[in-house]
């Protein structure tokens, strides 16, 4: 049980900074003006795209997540030291490449461009779901791999909260920001400026907790 809440605080935190980043909510919002949407028809698609983007990480997550398990299965000793030392060499790539200015990791989910003629609904959402399905972020795939380690119930746990923050997070942003919270954008925008910055101390953090409180 221990083990669990410690990969769900886990997930929770990667999940609010994956949330956060304003390149996978604002988009929607840009397009849901010049297209006349309604609050309810923006609030739908950021549903839609969110979800598709979640997924392919998700689905990548499992399978790195089982190699997690199998390792734990057949080496459990090693399992306990491979796992935390995964996160914590990942950690340490995000800082390093947080450092490194002028390789700034930007993503680019969702492109106004070329969006702003009147399309039907369908074809809209059928560009940015598949976008964002093809689009996915690496960030989590560590702690998937850390997760898997103590067998499906810790992948669950992550893949369920990646899903439902992220989710949630994307489609109360854009809430937000249709209500005019423009104070909002700027604030959040030191997110996605120092995203692998976050991820990689989040990372480094989950790592030495892992091996050092043993459950």
């Amino acid at each position: 049980m221990e083990s669990l809440i410690k990969i769900l605080l886990g997930s929770l935190a990667l999940s609010i900074i994956h949330a956060l980043i304003p390149s996978h909510w604002m988009p929607l919002i840009a397009i849901g003006k010049t297209e006349n949407w309604s609050r309810r028809e923006t609030l739908r698609a950021t549903l839609i795209t969110g979800i598709a983007h979640t997924l392919s990480i998700i689905l990548i997550g499992i399978v790195i997540g089982l190699f997690g398990f199998k390792l734990a299965a057949t080496y459990v000793e090693t399992a306990k030291i491979i796992a935390p030392l995964v996160l914590l060499v990942l950690g340490i790539f995000y800082l390093l490449a947080e450092l490194d200015s002028s390789r700034r990791h930007h993503h680019h989910h969702a492109e106004t461009a070329n969006l702003t003629t009147k399309r039907s609904q369908f074809q809209i959402l059928a560009v940015l779901g598949t976008g964002m399905f093809f689009s996915p972020c690496i960030e989590i795939e560590a702690y998937f791999f850390s997760a898997g380690t103590i067998g499906w119930s810790g992948i669950l746990v992550v893949s369920v909260v990646y899903l439902v923050v992220t989710v949630l997070g994307m489609v109360l942003l854009v809430d937000l920001g249709m209500k005019g919270v423009n104070a909002l954008e700027e604030k959040l925008h030191f997110f996605e400026d120092h995203e692998q910055g976050l991820t990689g101390a989040v990372l480094i953090l989950l790592g030495i907790v892992a091996y050092f409180i043993k459950v």
